[in-house]
């Protein structure tokens, strides 16, 4: 039989093979999007490292007065209280959004202006031409931003307790405009859930940042800080209807709103995240999130990122920094047109295990660029394929960037996966699976 044939007719069977799986595994139950099992659904054995050292449960065993159904930010941020670290299951049905008054009307950033703040004043204050460019803002206008920006945290930042289950109703759960911050706390889970535009009224304009001076802004859609046994599933991250492309230009650099779009930080460990979309972003996540915090970082920053679809986002597709991070069956996509800085970034002390993923690239694509090396660390990256062909990432990418040689070998071998897909299925899988409002079936 020719090559060719024989290439064609193992594609067949891999996804056949997938077909075949995705039909046998759905139980009964998952038929709806979420009945009482889908709410009270614990991390599979074996799926990532959220599966290890007793696995992740998230609300599973809350009852039945620690169960809510919430429709904007005061009555979740009431759930959360009320049920403090009992297990809980919060539904958000509708959209939630974090810039909102008590009754969760939509409000404008003028809502938050303290001292006299305004962007015209700010602009007029820190204008290279009149303050310079050798030191960052300060006096009465800097002062006023940082308090307005201080208004807004307050509202912004929304923090998850231990031992919850957050999940979406229906198709259509939406949280905008607010950073949920799962901080120092254990077994938390988050599905079905689309986050978007978590955006600062207040970003800093920075002249000493780069060349060129640079607007800095705060605020993840979501966060892992600290906090270990936490599976985040089935949610679609982006900028909503205020991409930074649409953004305005101030002092020659993009007027800046967002940060990343989720982040797993500051000694977070045991983390599983798996059929999400992240899209349309610069940031896009970072595991690690310092080269001077190894005395929190070593050891842990275990994470599995499997099934996930990124999707025009310019850079740390992830950053890794310390952690034991296993990528699988991901895919990645770069528009045509789209800015595209990398994918993996290889940073300090990282073990990154970058194993059978799938990229979709527009032609002239420079491959090479997929990694980034930061720092001087090893990593794994086997089978994956470029547009349907099998890529050697790692010699793609020293090849190109020859001043930046990277050496193979993360130093582990994964263990905690699922069924592992051929990644020439793994668009098929991923687009047909991945993001808010799909059928969750565990």
């Amino acid at each position: 039989m020719p090559a060719r044939m024989r290439h064609v007719r193992a594609i067949a069977v891999v996804m056949g093979t997938a077909s075949l799986a995705l039909a046998v595994s759905v139980p009964a139950q998952a038929t709806t999007h979420h009945g009482k099992g889908i709410e009270r659904s614990v991390l599979p054995a074996g799926d990532g490292w959220a599966s290890a050292d007793g696995s992740t449960r998230g609300g599973a065993d809350a009852t039945p007065e620690h169960v809510y159904t919430v429709t904007n930010r005061a009555e979740l941020i009431a759930a959360f209280e009320d049920a403090g670290d009992a297990p809980k299951i919060v539904r958000i049905a509708g959209t939630v959004h974090g810039n909102s008054d008590a009754a969760g009307t939509p409000i404008g950033c003028e809502a938050y202006q303290q001292g006299g703040y305004t962007l015209e004043k700010y602009l007029a204050a820190y204008d290279p031409a009149v303050w310079g460019t050798d030191e960052v803002p300060s006096g009465p206008l800097e002062d006023a931003r940082v308090a307005s920006a201080k208004l807004q945290a307050a509202a912004v930042n929304v923090n998850v307790p231990s031992n919850t289950t957050l999940v979406g109703v229906g198709k259509d759960a939406t949280i905008i405009g607010a950073s949920l911050q799962v901080k120092n706390v254990s077994d938390v889970i988050v599905r079905n859930i689309s986050f978007e535009d978590t955006y600062d009224c207040f970003p800093q304009w920075d002249p000493t940042d780069g060349d060129l001076g640079a607007w800095n802004s705060e605020y993840d859609n979501l966060v892992v800080h600290g906090s270990s046994h936490v599976w985040v599933d089935h949610n679609t991250f982006g900028d909503g209807d205020r991409p930074d492309a649409d953004q305005p230009h101030y002092f020659g650099q993009v007027y800046q709103q967002h940060d990343g779009l989720f982040d797993i930080v500051r000694g977070a460990d045991l983390v599983t995240v798996s059929w999400n979309v992240l899209k349309d972003h610069d940031k896009t996540m970072l595991i690690g999130n310092s080269d001077g915090a190894g005395a929190s970082d070593r050891g842990k920053l275990r994470v599995t990122l499997h099934h996930n679809l990124f999707k025009d986002v310019k850079e740390r597709a992830p950053r890794v920094r310390f952690g034991q991070v296993d990528s699988y069956n991901n895919l990645f996509v770069a528009g045509r047109g789209a800015a595209y800085g990398y994918t993996y970034g290889i940073g300090a002390e990282s073990k990154l295990v970058a194993e059978h993923n799938a990229f979709t690239v527009p032609s002239g694509f420079d491959k090479a660029t997929i990694l980034k090396k930061w720092s001087e660390s090893s990593l794994t990256a086997g089978d994956n394929y470029v547009n349907g062909r099998k890529t050697d990432l790692i010699a793609v990418h020293n090849a190109g960037v020859p001043a930046e040689q990277l050496t193979e070998g993360a130093g582990w071998t994964p263990t905690l996966r699922t069924a592992v897909a051929h990644p020439l299925v793994v668009p098929l899988l991923v687009g047909l699976g991945a993001g808010a409002g799909k059928p969750l079936v565990r």
